[in-house]
């Protein structure tokens, strides 16, 4: 991947079970030809060791702001401007509190203020906590600051609950960084891609439809994206995340389908036609079951 090649990269870890993953994705990272250092916060380092992420990247891991040997000549400040990106993966919910609210009081959100460098977050949590009207008040704030998100995706939780707050896995990251550097096959590219079944409504209650997943179109949409397609997903109904980085349009009708896809399809360069549109519908469907 030639996106994130060369690319100085500041991998941010913050306190969650999901830390594991962050070992994966700084390896990947590295394999993709990019240069990567990581902060921890102290949370962080009760669920992965410096030493692990130190192994893998080649690089001394900084936990503290307090370190003597490295401020002695702002060693901070020197973090910031070597970063060309800054991804904190995981960002917990307390790390995104402080983010929005512009706090410095460790190293990691002490780089975020002292950094111009564009910041990605890949939050992780429990469920309820993602619900939570103070995370989400947090997030928008971030978002509007210009931060992009990645994830979370739904699923099981180390917790038992079931839900979203589940960190982005690695390999969906690198793609959506990697893709956001504009390299790749197809950049530059814009893409229409249909997906998933169509559900024909005989009544309230009923529907004629199909079994399709829709896994081959929204694979289809993350293969685009990951080489540099600006991609739009028509997906009738079906259970699966959007894409990282993808632009999804829901419908449930072949007729609704139809709409989305004439309205954008003179102004794309690629279109696929992956969707499992039903063979008939009811000419009059019923108000009432």
């Amino acid at each position: 991947m030639a996106g994130v090649a060369n690319q100085n990269i500041l991998l941010g870890v913050t306190g969650g079970i999901a830390a594991y993953k962050s070992v994966e994705l700084a390896r990947l990272l590295l394999k993709a030809g990019a240069r990567v250092r990581v902060v921890m916060t102290e949370a962080a380092t009760r669920f992965v060791s410096p030493l692990t992420l130190q192994a893998v990247t080649g690089s001394p891991v900084r936990c503290s702001l307090f370190d003597e040997e490295h401020e002695a000549a702002m060693g901070h400040i020197e973090l910031a401007r070597w970063a060309d990106q800054m991804v904190i993966a995981p960002a917990s919910a307390d790390f995104m509190a402080r983010m929005a609210l512009g706090l410095a009081n460790d190293l990691l959100s002490t780089l975020c203020l002292a950094s111009a460098s564009s910041i990605a977050i890949a939050p992780a949590m429990n469920q309820r906590m993602w619900r939570h009207p103070a995370v989400q008040h947090n997030l928008s704030l971030l978002e509007e600051r210009g931060v992009r998100v990645l994830g979370p995706e739904s699923g099981e939780q180390a917790c038992g609950d079931t839900g979203p707050g589940r960190m982005q896995e690695p390999a969906d990251m690198l793609a959506a960084l990697d893709s956001a550097s504009g390299a790749g096959l197809f950049a530059g590219k814009k893409v229409l891609i249909t997906a998933g079944p169509t559900h024909e409504a005989i009544d309230p209650v009923r529907f004629i439809g199909n079994r399709s997943s829709g896994k081959m179109g929204y694979a289809l949409a993350r293969a685009f994206r990951r080489e540099g397609a600006d991609v739009l997903l028509v997906s009738g109904p079906v259970s699966l995340p959007a894409p990282p980085g993808v632009n999804r349009v829901n419908v449930q009708t072949a007729l609704q389908m139809h709409k989305a896809v004439f309205e954008n399809i003179h102004s794309v360069d690629i279109f696929v036609g992956c969707a499992a549109v039903a063979d008939y519908r009811p000419e009059n469907p019923q108000q009432q079951k």
